[in-house]
C-alpha cells in the first residue's frame, strides 16, 4: 500500500478491486462520491473495509485494558484473607487474656471469701458464743461464690461468639459488595439495556394472561444459530507478541482445526511487521497459516455460495428467471470473463480452489509472509503487473518490465488470486480437471490438482514440486474441507 494513498483512494482502489459496478458507473459518469457514499456502497456490496472494527474485538481490548482491576481484586482478596487470619489471631489472644483475668478475679474472689467467712465466724462466736468450725464455713461461702463467678463466665462466653459471629458475617457481606463493584467495573451495563430488559419482561409478561382465556397452538421454533461476529483486525502494525496473544485469547488452535474442519472468521488486514523475528520455526509457520486460512476459506465459502445460487438459476425456465437473477448472472459473466453467455463455461470457472493449494502457494510466493511485497504491498501470491501500481523487483533484469501486483489490504490479495486460477486461460487445464472431478462427485484434493499449475512460474514442474513438497511437509491437506464456524452448508443442485 502506498504511504501517501488516503483512505479515499483506498476505498476506490477496493471497489475497483471487487468489481463494484455501482461505483465504476459514477466515476465514468465523472460523478464525485463522498467517503461514507463509498463505505456505504462498499458495505453493501460486502467488501471488507479496513477500518472495520467488530464488537467482539472490543470487548477482548476492553479485557486487557481491564487487567489491573483483576490484579486489584486478587489483592483485596489477598487482603481479606490476611485481615481475616489476624482477626482470628487477635480474637484468640483477646479471649486468652479474658481467661486470664477472670482467673485472677476468681482467686481474689476465693481469697475474699475466705477472709469474709472467718470475719463472719469469728462474729458469730463472739455475738451468739457459738464456735462454729471453719472449714464449713469455707466451703459454703466458696461454694456460693464459685457458682456466681460460673455464671458470670457463661454470659461472658455467649457474648464473645455473638461478638465473633457479628464480625465474620460483616466481612462476608464486604467481600460480595467488593465482587458486585468488580462486576459493574468489568461489565458496564448501558441504561438502554434496563429499558430493553423491561420491554422483553413486559412482553414475557403479556401471553401469560392471553394463556389463561385461550390456549393457542405451540409454534415450532427454529433454534436460531449462534453468532460467530467476524474479527476484521486493522492496520494498526500490529507486533508478533500481539497477534499471539489474540489467538490464545480466542482459543484459536490448528490442532482443534484439524480435527473439527472449522475456522473462526479472523480477518487480518496486514502480517506483523516482526513475523521474521520468530526463531522457532514452527511457530512461525503456524501463525502464518492462522492468519491465511481463514482468509482462504472465506473467499471459498463466497464461491460455492455463488455457485449454488447459479445452479438454482439454471434450474429454472427462461420465462421463469426474474430481472433480479439475470442481473446477478450478467454480473457473475463479467467477473469470470465468460463471453457469449456460456453457463457452461461459467460453470466451470465458478468453484473454490483447493486450501492446500492456496496455502503452499502462499507460503511459497510470501515467504510464509516475511518477504518484502507481503509486508510493503500485502502482496501473498507474487501476482504480476504491468499497467497497474506496484512494487519493484529488486533483482529484475533489464529485459523484464513487470512490478509485483500491491493490495490494501491481504483479503483482497486473496480475491486477486482465486480470480487469477479462474480466469486466466494459463490455467485452463486446472479447471478442466477440477470440473471432471466435480462430475464424479470426488473431493476436491490439492494433490490432485497441483500438477495442471505448471504455468504459474517460469520453472514449471519444479515449481509444482516444490508446492507438493510443501503440502506434505506441513500436512496442508488436513485444512482441505475447513469452513468457517456457523457456515450453513449447502449441496450444489444437480444440472
Amino acid at each position: 500500500m502506498k504511504k501517501n494513498l488516503s483512505y479515499r483512494d483506498k476505498l476506490l482502489e477496493l471497489a475497483t478491486i471487487y468489481r463494484v459496478s455501482e461505483v465504476n458507473n459514477y466515476t465514468r459518469n465523472k460523478k464525485y462520491l463522498t467517503t461514507p457514499q463509498l463505505e456505504h456502497i462498499l458495505k453493501k456490496n460486502r467488501v471488507p473495509i479496513p477500518t472495520e472494527i467488530k464488537k467482539s474485538l472490543l470487548e477482548i481490548q476492553i479485557k486487557k485494558i481491564l487487567k489491573p482491576v483483576y490484579y486489584t481484586s486478587n489483592k483485596i482478596n489477598q487482603f481479606s484473607e490476611s485481615t481475616k487470619k489476624s482477626v482470628f489471631r487477635s480474637l484468640k489472644s483477646f479471649q486468652k487474656e479474658i481467661f486470664r483475668f477472670l482467673l485472677s478475679i476468681f482467686k481474689g474472689i476465693l481469697r475474699l471469701g475466705s477472709f469474709i467467712s472467718r470475719v463472719t465466724v469469728k462474729s458469730l462466736n463472739w455475738i451468739y458464743n457459738f464456735k462454729s468450725q471453719d472449714k464449713k464455713g469455707n466451703k459454703i461461702v466458696t461454694a456460693g461464690l464459685s457458682l456466681s463467678f460460673l455464671a458470670l463466665l457463661v454470659i461472658a462466653g455467649f457474648n464473645v461468639v455473638d461478638v465473633f459471629k457479628e464480625t465474620k458475617s460483616d466481612k462476608v457481606l464486604l467481600e460480595k459488595k467488593i465482587e458486585k463493584v468488580e462486576d459493574k467495573k468489568i461489565l458496564p451495563k448501558k441504561k438502554e439495556d434496563a429499558k430493553s430488559k423491561k420491554s422483553v419482561d413486559k412482553i414475557k409478561e403479556k401471553p401469560k394472561k392471553k394463556e389463561l382465556a385461550k390456549t393457542p397452538k405451540k409454534k415450532k421454533e427454529k433454534k436460531p444459530q449462534e453468532e460467530v461476529t467476524e474479527l476484521v483486525l486493522p492496520n494498526l502494525n500490529l507486533k508478533t507478541e500481539t497477534v499471539l496473544n489474540l489467538f490464545e485469547d480466542v482459543q484459536y488452535d490448528l490442532r482443534r482445526v484439524r480435527f473439527e474442519k472449522k475456522v473462526r472468521p479472523i480477518y487480518f488486514t496486514q502480517f506483523p511487521k516482526d513475523l521474521d523475528e520468530i526463531s522457532n520455526t514452527k511457530l512461525k509457520k503456524e501463525t502464518f497459516i492462522k492468519i491465511i486460512l481463514p482468509l482462504v476459506a472465506a473467499e471459498n465459502q463466497k464461491i460455492l455460495n455463488d455457485k449454488y445460487k447459479l445452479s438454482k438459476i439454471l434450474k429454472k425456465r427462461d420465462s421463469a428467471i426474474n430481472e433480479q437473477e439475470k442481473l446477478w448472472l450478467r454480473k457473475k459473466l463479467r467477473e469470470y470473463k465468460v463471453k457469449n453467455n456460456d453457463t457452461l463455461e461459467l460453470k466451470k470457472r465458478m468453484d473454490i480452489i483447493p486450501i492446500s493449494i492456496a496455502l503452499a502457494q502462499a507460503a511459497k510466493e510470501s515467504g510464509w509472509g516475511t518477504s518484502r511485497f507481503a509486508l510493503e504491498g500485502n502482496a501473498i501470491f507474487g501476482q504480476w503487473t504491468w499497467t497497474g501500481a506496484g512494487i519493484e523487483p529488486l533483482d529484475k533484469s533489464d529485459e523484464k518490465n513487470h512490478k509485483i501486483l500491491r493490495f490494501p489490504i491481504l483479503r483482497a490479495s486473496v480475491k486477486a488470486y482465486k480470480n487469477n486460477l479462474n480466469t486466466h486461460t494459463g490455467y485452463k487445464e486446472f479447471r478442466e480437471k477440477r470440473f471432471n472431478l466435480r462430475k464424479k462427485k470426488a473431493n476436491l484434493s490439492g494433490l490432485k490438482l497441483i500438477h495442471t499449475l505448471n504455468n504459474y512460474a517460469q520453472i514449471g514442474k519444479e515449481y509444482t514440486k516444490m508446492l507438493k513438497k510443501i503440502i506434505d511437509q506441513n500436512s496442508l491437506t488436513d485444512f482441505e474441507n475447513v469452513i468457517l464456524t456457523n457456515t450453513v452448508v449447502k449441496k450444489e443442485l444437480e444440472s
